[in-house]
């Protein structure tokens, strides 16, 4: 959508009359929390004279939506949780500020599991976000048949997550970008199984102030776009240093010697880890793997099978790296400075009114992960836990490092086990098997802190989408996009057409 304002194929008016209407038609699939209209009317009578004026900003009259875990000024973030359903930010994430101050134009705040803590978009006080994909809102011209095999008719595919709103959002073409956070895949997760491109950069080049963190060692913000053309142009605008965040850090993010053409892939050397072929992925999902390698191999690329050995800890150590600093971001939600604060007559004693705040405004997930947390944190524990979580972080970091040393410029693996799964298939499996399940190949990159894609391959025998992921060494996020571009033009991936209202 951003080329179609620039190459003057239509109007900031008529582009965002075009948003604004899908996201009416998209209601039932509840991507949206809070959709911003008045805010919206603003921005986009702003961005109206600057085109008149010729004083265009780079993001000028682009649609956009955020994950609602990113602080908004004067505009509600609830982190779908009761403990923030009424809070409203004085102030707005640096992300954020810089989108608007570029010219976006916000279309509201999307949905997302509780404080992050999901992989599916299930666990949202405003209630599960569905896929577009296997929707009735799909025109079908775009499938042969849109009925997933095997759904009930009150059924649905899920929309990944933690950041499903806005994997939604775009695939729907209510907005042209969003923005989600990615700790262990809650960007590329959905963006897989809604057929979008979603970019994790490299942890330290984007500011996380003013994103409500869940594990600030891991937490990146992340991008959602219909191609990897749009995500390089947000990403232009978000990257760089912070003084308000120090884990920011003003580097170039392009460490790659090697000269690339712009006509073909060459001189590229591309690693195929053996440790992603785990059990539950789907026939179809290696089939796409392998195809898309013999494509690389056949464009140019050296194509390589490499090995990353502590791969299969990554969601064991997470599980307990993960918990801990859960539970010491979520102290902050007392209910006496800030959220929700429960009332009655037998709170007679502080212990009692966290007591209450917590269990009545806080699901049972995120209560499991700060009760998880705080036992992995006892000084009896401590180092049983905490400390040799942190060194096997050490050794799959260590793992990727090694193998960058080999030669080799860029991973290609699977995102997902398979394609969406649906709502019913979803549920049967508790919080942390689905982790387990959900994180296994996206999870290493952010104990890594290595910039990871995840771009759409084609469709599924049930007409959903299936992506794969490319990575990248640590601030060569330029390398990935470059790879990810001419792979992206090669595999011509059809992204879905919505009906009109």
């Amino acid at each position: 959508m951003l080329h179609q304002l620039k190459n003057g194929s239509c109007t900031v008016q008529e582009l965002y009359a075009q948003c604004a209407n899908r996201v009416q038609v998209i209601k039932s699939l509840n991507a949206y929390i809070r959709v911003t209209d008045e805010v919206s009317q603003v921005q986009l009578q702003e961005s109206t004279t600057r085109y008149l004026k010729g004083t265009t900003r780079p993001m000028e009259g682009i649609p956009i939506a955020i994950k609602d875990n990113f602080c908004t000024k004067n505009i509600t973030t609830t982190c779908a949780s009761k403990m923030l359903e009424n809070f409203v930010p004085t102030y707005n994430a640096t992300v954020v500020e810089r989108l608007l101050d570029s010219g976006a134009i916000l279309m509201g705040k999307t949905n997302l599991d509780e404080f992050g803590m999901g992989s599916g978009t299930t666990e949202s006080i405003f209630g599960p976000t569905k896929n577009i994909w296997g929707s009735n809102l799909i025109s079908k011209a775009n499938v042969i048949d849109n009925k997933v095999s095997g759904s009930q008719s009150d059924d649905f595919c899920i929309a990944g997550g933690s950041s499903g709103g806005s994997a939604v959002a775009v695939a729907a073409g209510s907005c042209s970008v969003a923005l989600g956070s990615d700790t262990g895949g809650s960007v590329r997760n959905p963006a897989s199984y809604c057929g979008v491109v979603g970019f994790k950069p490299s942890y330290g080049s984007i500011s996380r102030y003013g994103l409500i963190p869940l594990v600030n060692s891991m937490d990146v913000p992340g991008i959602l776009a219909r191609t990897v053309g749009d995500c390089r142009s947000v990403f232009e605008v978000i990257k760089g240093c912070d003084p308000k965040d120090s884990t920011t850090l003003q580097r170039p993010l392009n460490k790659s010697k090697t000269k690339r053409s712009s006509n073909k892939f060459d001189k590229l050397c591309v690693g195929i880890p053996k440790e992603f072929y785990c059990p539950g992925l789907s026939s179809e999902v290696i089939d796409a793997w392998k195809d898309v390698a013999d494509l690389l191999e056949n464009s140019g690329f050296r194509v390589i099978q490499v090995s990353l050995p502590h791969t299969s800890y990554s969601i064991a150590c997470y599980s307990v790296l993960n918990p801990c600093e859960v539970a010491s971001n979520m102290a902050r939600y007392d209910g006496l400075r800030y959220g929700y604060r429960a009332t009655g007559k037998d709170l007679n004693s502080t212990e009692s009114l966290y007591a209450a705040n917590r269990s009545h405004a806080l699901n049972q997930i995120v209560r499991g992960r700060i009760l998880a947390g705080n036992y992995f944190l006892l000084k009896e524990n401590y180092d049983k836990y905490f400390v040799q979580a942190l060194k096997l972080r050490r050794l799959i970091y260590d793992d990727y490092i090694k193998m960058w040393s080999t030669g080799v410029d860029i991973l290609l693996t699977p995102v997902t086990l398979s394609d969406a799964p649906l709502f019913s298939e979803f549920t049967e499996k508790d919080s942390r098997a689905q982790s387990a399940d959900q994180d296994y190949c996206t999870q290493p990159a952010n104990m890594a802190g290595i910039p990871a894609l995840s771009l759409p391959v084609r469709l599924s025998k049930r007409n959903l989408p299936l992506s794969l992921q490319l990575m990248a060494p640590h601030f060569d996020d330029e390398t990935l996009l470059d790879v990810a571009h001419l792979l992206e033009k090669e595999l011509n991936f059809t992204h879905p057409t919505v009906k009109v209202a």
